[in-house]
């Protein structure tokens, strides 16, 4: 079994404490030492404690005490989780790649390393996944798609084919993006949002349309 940490104890980093319990129940792989998180809450840290693990400590106090092990970031934020990533590589650890049992895939579908699938997420056929991109709970996702490094997929979005997503993309829960179209690094597509145009870099669009 491999040692790992979860990075981030809020409601993200315990889902990712699922994926890692339902891979265990298929055949054991992940240790998990528990949790780093610089400012975890008392009602975090709680719940932590039900599921039978621990908040270690801030990251740095993780780095300091632990040998290198693997990590799996549970935070949502693209910006954060970049730069989350970027410190636990140089300091030599090692990004798990996470897919729930669950999840589905049709043909031909490349997952970048430290990239993270929930439950009942559908991926097509010619699909490929950045570094640390995140696909939540039932999201769905087209033949022929590119979600560059840091996507975050929240639960329930349809993406449909040829659709490129460049890096930090987040799309809102619900939200809904028609086929054939680009959206720019950094932008946010709203929840139930449908985006049915090109969106260029470093926006927010929102609506029915989306604008």
């Amino acid at each position: 079994m491999r040692d790992i940490v979860i990075i981030g104890c809020g409601g993200f980093g315990r889902e990712v404490h699922d994926i890692i319990d339902a891979l265990n129940a298929q055949a054991p792989r992940y240790n998990l030492l528990g949790y780093a998180d610089d400012s975890a809450s008392e009602q975090n840290t709680a719940l932590v404690e039900r599921r039978g693990s621990r908040v270690l400590g801030s990251l740095d106090a993780v780095l300091a005490q632990y040998d290198a092990a693997e990590f799996a970031i549970g935070i949502g934020s693209p910006q954060v989780r970049k730069k989350l990533d970027t410190k636990l590589v140089e300091a030599g650890w090692r990004a798990a790649t996470l897919v729930h049992p669950s999840a589905t895939f049709g043909g031909d579908v490349r997952i970048g390393e430290g990239s993270i699938v929930c439950a009942g997420v559908r991926v097509t056929t010619d699909v490929t996944l950045g570094r640390s991109v995140h696909l939540n709970l039932n999201a769905t996702v087209g033949h022929d798609v590119t979600l560059h490094d840091y996507v975050s997929v929240n639960p329930l979005v349809a993406i449909s084919g040829w659709v490129e997503a460049h890096e930090g993309v987040m799309f809102g829960t619900h939200s809904a993006i028609l086929q054939n179209l680009s959206v720019g690094a950094g932008s946010v597509i709203g929840a139930s949002a449908c985006v049915v145009r090109d969106v260029p870099e470093g926006v927010v669009v929102k609506g029915v349309p989306a604008r």
